[in-house]
């Protein structure tokens, strides 16, 4: 089973990770870091880490909150979210590669 549209292509190299992190953040979008068991991913909901990141403009922090959530949830998927609030809906989501 695939997660989410870059899935279907080769993993993304961690920069290219941080260029996706800073399109969200270009975009004015806040970021919002998801979990999940690998045996759950094809369902609807993920279990949020923390808060969204509502108005972070650090890429460096979004990637360290990623990275936290990767530690404290050993062989978890972990999914970021790019929420566009203009027009109050996602604007991006996708399952970061394997650390």
């Amino acid at each position: 089973m695939k997660n989410e549209t870059f899935s279907y292509l080769p993993a993304m190299t961690a920069p290219q990770v941080r260029k996706q992190v800073e399109h969200i953040v270009a975009r004015g979008w806040n970021a919002a870091i998801e979990h999940t068991d690998p045996k759950r991913r094809g369902g609807s909901y993920w279990t949020m880490w923390k808060l969204p990141l509502f108005g972070e403009r650090s890429v460096d922090r979004i990637l360290a909150e990623a990275e936290a959530c990767r530690k404290a949830n050993p062989g978890h998927l972990v999914r970021l979210i790019g929420y566009d609030n203009a027009r109050q809906t996602l604007g991006m989501a996708f399952v970061l590669p394997h650390a």
